[in-house]
């Protein structure tokens, strides 16, 4: 399967730009150490580029100047994708003609000369402090019931926490989930880190005594991360009395783990937040990102200075962080309208 998209390449390309695509390939996947989704994203444009100078009579990389780099774009700019599309495949672009500079098949590197359009920044919506604690302080259900409305249930089962239909024991199963997920929601909105790297985390990466969680980010980066008090026992419960009931041998050492046992999804962990968000109505459905932009602009508005919440985030710009500066500054100019008698 993995090598379908390749041999198509190597058809549709001619044979010294289809084996530079290869290249290309490889070293992102091992020497960079990129995600799977950024080698596909970055193989996916460069793959575009290289159709487009095909067409154009290219045969080899050393014929991709900076002529044919800007009439790609420009097509991509004029078949009407979004601005952010269009910067992403600009990168690509100028992260393969530099890879190629350095392998010595282009003379010089265009790269640099082609220009990326501007992006305009949308404010993320966040979810209030309020809304959080109405989020983390609402009771979970079982599973596969909750975010049904309340007070329905399936025919034949039994109502949340009753165990079996007709009453009983609680299901422990159900009983570990409901720990697993109330302890997702505790430590995403308390450390803001993303969904892939909680579903990554280790047993031994949390550190119960310091409350800090050892994180492995993006490229690989690993930072220390402070833990609250209610993510740390929520974590701590989890530990101690859910995953035990959900360990099998392919558990290893996952902190958080999928009802089979393994390595919890990031598929799963991003379902559990959206089914916990729409258990309190008047919460705006953000995903496990909307957990994040909380996590920082609450940080901001409680005093915390924004280099503090870049080493939090793991943002490799203070450029990215600012954004929840202005998010801030937007909810402090709406707040100060709505009370000031002269506003």
């Amino acid at each position: 399967m993995a090598d379908g998209p390749r041999e198509e390449t190597a058809e549709r390309l001619p044979e010294r730009l289809a084996a530079a695509l290869e290249t290309f390939r490889r070293h992102l996947a091992a020497e960079r150490g990129v995600s799977g989704h950024t080698v596909r994203a970055y193989l996916g444009d460069v793959r575009a580029l290289l159709e487009y100078a095909a067409q154009s009579g290219v045969t080899s990389p050393d014929g991709l100047d900076i002529a044919v780099l800007r009439g790609w774009l420009a097509g991509q700019h004029a078949s009407g994708l979004a601005r952010a599309t269009l910067a992403r495949r600009a990168a690509s672009a100028r992260a393969f003609t530099a890879f190629g500079h350095a392998r010595g098949w282009l003379p010089s590197d265009p790269g640099p000369l082609l220009g990326t359009p501007r992006l305009r920044r949308k404010l993320p919506e966040v979810i209030r402090q309020d809304q959080m604690e109405a989020v983390l302080g609402a009771p979970g259900g079982p599973p596969e019931r909750r975010g049904q409305p309340r007070g329905s249930a399936q025919p034949g089962s039994a109502q949340p926490g009753s165990g079996e239909p007709g009453g009983g024991e609680p299901d422990p199963g159900e009983q570990a989930l409901i720990l697993r997920d109330t302890a997702i929601m505790e430590l995403l909105y308390a450390t803001g880190i993303r969904v892939s790297e909680l579903c990554g985390l280790d047993l031994g990466d949390l550190d119960h005594d310091r409350r800090t969680v050892r994180v492995l980010g993006k490229g690989g980066k690993e930072r220390t991360v402070p833990v609250g008090l209610p993510a740390e026992r929520a974590t701590a419960r989890w530990a101690r009395d859910g995953r035990p009931v959900l360990f099998t041998p392919d558990s290893a050492a996952a902190l958080f783990l999928g009802a089979r046992g393994r390595r919890l999804d990031p598929r799963t962990a991003r379902r559990v937040v959206h089914t916990r968000l729409a258990a309190v109505p008047t919460v705006p459905d953000t995903g496990p990102h909307g957990l994040r932009h909380a996590a920082a602009t609450h940080l901001l508005e409680g005093g915390a200075d924004l280099r503090s919440v870049q080493e939090i985030l793991g943002h490799a710009s203070l450029a990215t962080t600012q954004i929840y500066t202005h998010v801030s500054v937007e909810r402090l100019t709406s707040a100060f309208r709505q009370a000031h008698p002269r506003a």
